[in-house]
């Protein structure tokens, strides 16, 4: 009798079937669908999607992704109602369709009036449920079109009734290893948090964000740590950072090879440490010598004070040597004056 590993091959399989999928989508979309010329151009476009043949749907698509670079096509596309008709591909049992029509989603919001005319379209509840589809690169596709809504005051607080469902997706992809799906979720929630925590907050924000902050991916850790900034603006945020031991980490991330990486960990810090427990949670030694701000605060707690006076000999080497960076030497100035200040 010969033992057959089927575990092993159940995930080989799983890895020919995306291999195939994604051949697939890449050679038929070697060509376009023929292209009219002037005005008919969209409209026989959009009449091809319907089409039952899904290669033929996919030219078409393929084909519009071109056109509406041009801003004249893409309000011909919004003006003229075609934008409602992609709601149909979002549910098209091609998974390569579902995913082009992502695609050309994202491309449009990179216009003002097709953004607007999306978060004013059934599109955007299709497209939440487009975060469980079963395709990885339709699932991408997807929180790139969220994503980009969300850079705007306007998208963010459409996409508020979706926090609860993004955080239940940051904690299903705690060991997922599409790390760019991880990185686009934590900016969605930064974006809507920075325009109200409280629904982040009420979802374990704190606790799961928290973990993605020693990420092994720079861009999970910048996006990880502006959430934190997003979430600590708030008082009940600033103590679930302490009560979390939060701080210590933001503090390593303070060293960090990237730079948005140290200023968003310093943003975080700042916030924290306004309250009471956040002064005694930081280090002095730690903070130094990245932002000034946090210092500030940090000096202005009884305990906080007396840290830094242990650490002013540091402060004042750090305040003076021409060679050293002049953020870092202005630092170290205003922290000298705060904790060295006498009525």
């Amino acid at each position: 009798m010969i033992l057959r590993d089927t575990h092993r091959t159940d995930t080989k399989a799983s890895h020919v079937r995306d291999s195939t999928e994604l051949f697939t989508q890449m050679n038929v979309l070697q060509f376009r669908a023929p292209v009219a010329f002037g005005r008919l151009a969209i409209p026989e476009l959009f009449a091809q999607l319907v089409e039952p043949d899904a290669a033929r749907r996919l030219r078409a698509l393929a084909s519009l992704c071109d056109l509406t670079h041009d801003p004249e096509r893409l309000y011909q596309v919004v003006s003229e109602g075609f934008l409602d008709q992609l709601e149909v591909l979002l549910k098209d049992g091609d998974a390569a369709v579902r995913t082009r029509t992502c695609e050309l989603l994202h491309l449009v919001t990179s216009h003002n009036i097709a953004r607007q005319a999306l978060l004013s379209s059934p599109l955007l509840a299709r497209l939440s449920q487009l975060l469980d589809d079963p395709s990885p690169l339709c699932r991408t596709r997807a929180h790139r079109v969220m994503n980009s809504l969300a850079l705007l005051p306007a998208g963010a607080k459409a996409l508020q009734a979706l926090v609860p469902k993004l955080m239940l997706k940051l904690q299903e992809e705690q060991e997922e290893k599409e790390e760019e799906v991880q990185a686009l979720l934590l900016s969605t929630l930064s974006c809507c948090s920075r325009l109200d925590a409280a629904p982040a907050l009420s979802h374990r924000g704190v606790t799961l964000i928290g973990r993605k902050l020693s990420h092994a991916c720079s861009n999970i850790r910048r996006e990880a740590a502006g959430a934190m900034m997003a979430l600590s603006v708030i008082v009940i945020a600033m103590s679930q950072v302490c009560e979390a031991a939060v701080l210590p980490v933001l503090a390593d991330l303070l060293r960090d090879q990237d730079v948005d990486v140290q200023a968003n960990a310093a943003g975080a810090i700042m916030n924290t440490v306004v309250i009471t427990t956040g002064d005694f949670a930081a280090q002095p030694s730690d903070l130094l010598p990245t932002d000034r701000q946090a210092l500030t605060s940090l000096a202005e707690a009884p305990e906080g004070r007396r840290r830094l006076l242990l650490q002013l000999p540091l402060l004042v080497g750090r305040s003076e040597p021409p060679e050293e960076d002049a953020d870092i030497r202005r630092a170290a100035r205003t922290a000298v004056n705060v904790v060295t200040w006498t009525p």
